[in-house]
């Protein structure tokens, strides 16, 4: 259960150096799109800050959430669970089971009583029926969990928003938590999955500020959902002087041209994934060469088909998305002519001085 023991203590009984620290502050305060001169300030906030008790309860999920978050690199898993939090109770990364997994979930609610973190993925079916642990249905369980958390993280687009088990025709009468959850702050971290360091980018935030960071109007850290994806892929150059993959093993796709006829819903799509990355800032799946399905935007899998382009699709912004495209069509060709009739003004003026 959560000790008394600060997260300086911790730190330097693991042998983490004062100069190591310091660095993850700065990537955490760069990250966070805090000034650098706050750095100091976070340092000495993680330093003095209480490991606190986190419940992290699972309902209609695929486990994914659970497999982005063990891949996260800074903090790793290891220190996020001993080092950064007390993780108390979490069905697949916990020893205990049955009766005594339970058992930890109780205690840990009765001792932390107002100040948990409670961390929840998976939509919740409002049929009581569809979905239960230990006997207790997921309605009844986030409930319960709610009542004494300081505050909600909705990890995942389920949890968030529904996800999959919401799509039509919905017959688990899925919810996500802030439709059932009305009295208790809540951060919504979707994505299917989210990134692992907006997860833990988060609960670091907390730890040193005691509260949340600013939001966008759908709940999001805005730190990591406040521009779309279309902005800073490097792809978008492609797109702005209209040159675009027609298929995904055309000449188009092969030299890394704009997936946008191709699917990609990045212009509609917030989220740090360009930025960020996956599995240590490797790729991220338009790198990898497939379109974004805008997976932490409300309700993506009704929104139209995945290679559908987002003119085609119930986005709100697709016609003006699809006039934008044909514009950079425009214009590239333009640019192009204008660029040929230089370098044929340039070469000539050269020969007239030869």
């Amino acid at each position: 259960m959560t000790t008394e023991r600060t997260l300086g203590g911790f730190l330097r009984h693991r042998g983490v150096s004062r100069r190591a620290f310091l660095k993850f502050c700065s990537a955490m305060a760069s990250m966070m799109a805090l000034p650098a001169s706050s750095v100091t300030a976070l340092a000495e906030a993680l330093e003095q800050a209480r490991r606190p008790s986190v419940i992290w309860l699972s309902f209609q999920e695929c486990t994914g959430c659970t497999e982005a978050l063990t891949r996260s690199n800074a903090p790793s898993i290891e220190g996020l669970i001993f080092d950064f939090i007390s993780l108390d109770y979490h069905h697949t990364l916990q020893a205990a089971s049955g009766a005594a997994a339970e058992a930890a979930r109780e205690e840990a609610m009765h001792e932390n009583d107002g100040q948990y973190l409670l961390l929840v993925d998976g939509s919740i079916p409002s049929v009581k029926a569809y979905s239960t642990i230990a006997g207790i249905s997921n309605l009844d369980m986030l409930k319960e969990g709610a009542a004494g958390a300081a505050a909600i993280i909705a990890i995942g687009t389920c949890a968030a928003y529904g996800g999959l088990p919401k799509a039509d025709p919905n017959p688990t009468g899925a919810m996500s938590v802030e439709e059932i959850v009305k009295d208790r702050p809540i951060v919504n971290i979707p994505g299917c999955p989210p990134l692992p360091l907006a997860i833990t980018g988060l609960i670091a935030h907390y730890l040193a500020m005691g509260v949340m960071p600013e939001l966008d109007r759908l709940g999001r850290p805005l730190a990591f959902y406040g521009e779309n994806i279309h902005d800073r892929c490097y792809r978008r150059p492609f797109y702005d002087r209209g040159l675009f993959a027609e298929t995904f093993d055309d000449e188009g796709a092969r030299r890394g041209w704009c997936l946008y006829k191709l699917g990609c819903k990045a212009p509609e799509t917030y989220n740090a994934c360009a930025q960020i990355k996956w599995n240590q800032g490797t790729s991220f799946p338009i790198q990898s060469g497939h379109g974004c399905i805008g997976c932490s935007e409300p309700n993506f899998w009704d929104k139209g088909g995945i290679y559908d382009s987002v003119a085609m699709g119930q986005f709100g912004s697709g016609p003006k998305i699809a006039v934008a495209a044909s514009l950079g069509a425009v214009a590239g060709a333009g640019a192009a002519v204008l660029a040929r009739g230089k370098k044929h003004k340039t070469e000539t003026e050269l020969d007239s001085d030869d």
